[in-house]
């Protein structure tokens, strides 16, 4: 994507700052019951995953709360992907647990996954766009997959989703004629289309300039903020985890080295944290404080 040829962006509303002010919640949002206070709406218990003689997961427990952003860092190949497919049913462990609001998954048929499925959004890192659709066609697909609602209804859902990510008046548009970042949103606009509880994100930065990366990130803060989802981006992206993310989680070597909010994990003693957060493979000891990033 980043040596496409790229339209302007533009201006996203409501998606400038980061975090400050509160927005409405969206009325699907509203309509979620409050959960416990602490209580997990997805976790992994000892979950053992491997590919051959490669173990990718070793005994990991981890737990995503509701309404949080959290962002899953580590380097390429550590297994971030793989933990999105893990908790969509798409691959099994090989030991452990998955629950999903308090729902075991791991045994749990192709049929019997149709519904937990249904609750979860996905941004896909090479955007997944039907590129013999319209940018409209790609949005209402996701509607039709699991809606049986009017065209008038799927054609104004398209509307606002589109408004949200700013990209009003692209409706009759095809893929190839749009920008990396409009891609993007486009793929965001798609996720949210039938308001899901989760929203998991694969590399949503990557292949962006730096601009339009923010837009993204400021995206994702945004709809968790107004619809209240549950969010889990993985990246290896440090600014965008510090901008959209309540917790941070460092994988390495199958395991987890850190695990904490951005400003904890800014200031991890663990020379491997310090090394992959300043990208620097040279550091020899955590640096000092006024050099923290």
């Amino acid at each position: 994507m980043s040596g496409e040829d790229r339209q302007p962006e533009t201006p996203v509303p409501g998606a400038e700052g980061a975090r400050p002010g509160a927005a409405r919640p969206s009325p699907a949002a509203e309509a979620r019951s409050a959960p416990a206070e602490g209580d997990p709406l997805i976790r992994l218990e000892g979950v053992t995953k491997r590919f051959g003689p490669h173990t990718v997961f070793q005994d990991l427990t981890l737990g995503f709360q509701r309404s949080e952003a959290t962002v899953v860092l580590g380097a390429s190949g550590v297994g971030k992907s793989v933990m999105l497919k893990l908790i969509l049913g798409l691959l099994r462990p090989d030991a452990g647990r998955i629950f999903v609001d308090h729902t075991d998954i791991t045994g749990l048929d192709e049929r019997q996954l149709i519904p937990i499925r249904q609750r979860f959004g996905m941004v896909f890192q090479g955007s997944a766009h039907f590129d013999f659709l319209t940018v409209y066609e790609n949005v209402a697909f996701a509607i039709r997959e699991h809606k049986d609602w009017p065209e008038e209804k799927i054609r104004e859902t398209v509307r606002q989703k589109l408004a949200t990510v700013g990209l009003e008046g692209t409706e009759t548009m095809l893929p190839e004629e749009l920008s990396g970042g409009m891609r993007k949103r486009v793929g965001l606009a798609r996720a949210i289309a039938i308001d899901p509880e989760v929203i998991l994100y694969d590399e949503p930065t990557t292949g962006l300039d730096p601009v339009t990366a923010d837009t993204i990130n400021s995206l994702i803060v945004r709809c968790e903020r107004e619809m209240q989802t549950t969010s889990i981006v993985v990246t290896h992206d440090i600014a965008s985890a510090y901008k959209v993310g309540d917790h941070l989680v460092v994988l390495h070597e199958g395991r987890i080295i850190a695990d904490g909010t951005p400003e904890a994990i800014r200031q991890h003693p663990d020379l491997r944290v310090q090394r992959f957060i300043h990208g620097d493979a040279s550091l020899t000891e955590p640096p000092s404080e006024g050099d923290l990033p």
